[in-house]
């Protein structure tokens, strides 16, 4: 069964900032990374269990193209992404997330 994905505010303002500094390097560069998250999502929602528990009950898994990370935790049927940063960022950022989430 495919989980539902649920992506938290502060993932979307990842998403949102790395859209507008490819798109501003190369038009359709942001959309080719939209498109890269997508893929990642979908194999997220299909296995949401594949990827290891990198800081209390948080996973992450890579994307294929871009240097970035997704940072999700399950909750029963359903995936909150913490976050979409780039690798080499903070990992102290990633603990503050996972440590700072509550599901609804």
């Amino acid at each position: 069964m495919t989980a539902t994905l649920v992506v938290q505010p502060e993932a979307e303002v990842d998403l949102d900032q790395t859209y507008r500094w490819y798109e501003a390097r190369r038009e359709g560069l942001g959309g080719e990374f939209l498109d890269a998250v997508s893929l990642t999502f979908a194999r997220i929602a299909e296995q949401p269990l594949r990827n290891a528990i990198v800081h209390r009950e948080a996973r992450r898994t890579l994307l294929r193209r871009f240097p970035y990370a997704v940072l999700y935790v399950t909750r029963g049927e359903r995936v909150f992404v913490l976050a979409v940063l780039h690798q080499r960022r903070n990992p102290r950022l990633v603990k503050e997330r996972a440590r700072d989430f509550k599901a609804e």
